[in-house]
């Protein structure tokens, strides 16, 4: 087959994934609503984590830095870019809940115990066989 199988015309399409984040957000028949989830690109997962890298000075070395990435921040963005359903960049949707921007909703609307689970089904959808913040209690260890 060669390389034919990888061109773009024969790749497999990534289905959204319908996902019930939390049983408090019903329909009109009592049944709890199900977002929908899509994946990025790994060139729209590299501009997110740029976004989220912060210069950090090295202590002890004068005028020298690493780059360090803020987890909880890209997290939340990487929620925010693969959530099609609900649109959480709906004004309406924000003022209900006092907040303003996608990632403040995102955090008001969802309990904290929803929030993380949102968090891992997002990378889930988006190919990542172990979370970030797994890799992360990893490197503490």
């Amino acid at each position: 087959m060669g390389l034919s199988a990888f061109l773009a015309k024969n790749a497999m399409p990534v289905e959204n994934v319908k996902h019930v984040v939390s049983t408090r957000f019903i329909d009109e028949n009592k049944k709890p609503i199900a977002w929908e989830i899509k994946a990025i690109t790994g060139s729209e997962d590299e501009a997110l984590r740029k976004s989220c890298a912060k210069r950090v000075p090295i202590p002890g070395k004068k005028n020298q830095y690493q780059k360090e990435t803020d987890i909880d921040l890209y997290l939340g963005k990487l929620a925010v870019s693969c959530t099609v359903y609900p649109n959480l960049n709906d004004a309406e949707l924000q003022n209900s809940y006092g907040v303003m921007g996608a990632e403040a909703l995102l955090k008001t609307m969802l309990l904290p115990g929803e929030y993380v689970d949102y968090l891992t089904k997002v990378q889930e959808v988006c190919g990542f066989d172990t979370t970030l913040q797994d890799e992360v209690d990893e490197a503490k260890n």
